[in-house]
């Protein structure tokens, strides 16, 4: 007997401002390295990726200003919640990422935290390129047109 899937009610937490600042070039999904209570922490969804991006030092790729807020019942063993964590990534999806981060103008930023099927935390880590105000500019007014047109055609229904 095959058991259907459980929808998904664990929280994900998105980098909103990112797809904004950024034009997203390419993503990879990535673990992260946590203690018992941010995960808790996650679960209740009490994190912020507002100031968050990535470094690659010595081989690894850490992931800094992620804000997980402390657990409310975490007391003495409680986590610091703006410290370094690691991401998980294969040897070789790093050398690309470290190739590609190289280039002038390119970061890494991290889109979504959310947790898979298995229960385990994820993170949709991308190499971005900052935008400049006239494309965001730019974006603002497609995004409207779209809005206008959309519009215009639930009235013609």
């Amino acid at each position: 007997m095959v058991m259907p899937k459980k929808p998904q009610t664990t929280p994900r937490i998105r980098n909103r401002k990112a797809r904004h600042r950024f034009q997203i070039l390419e993503t990879v999904q990535c673990g992260l390295v946590l203690q018992g209570t941010e995960v808790k922490s996650l679960r209740a969804g009490r994190g912020s990726l507002d100031e968050a991006y990535a470094r690659i030092t010595e081989g690894e790729v850490w992931l800094l200003g992620f804000h997980i807020a402390p657990y409310s019942h975490g007391h003495t063993s409680n986590h610091e919640p703006k410290r370094p964590r690691k991401l998980l990534l294969r040897r070789g999806e790093i050398r690309k990422l470290e190739a590609k981060v190289t280039q002038k103008g390119l970061t890494l930023v991290p889109l979504d935290v959310y947790f898979n099927d298995r229960g385990l935390v994820k993170v949709m880590l991308s190499v971005a390129q900052g935008k400049s105000s006239v494309d965001k500019r730019q974006d603002l007014k497609e995004a409207e047109h779209r809005r206008e047109m959309d519009r215009a055609m639930r009235r013609r229904r």
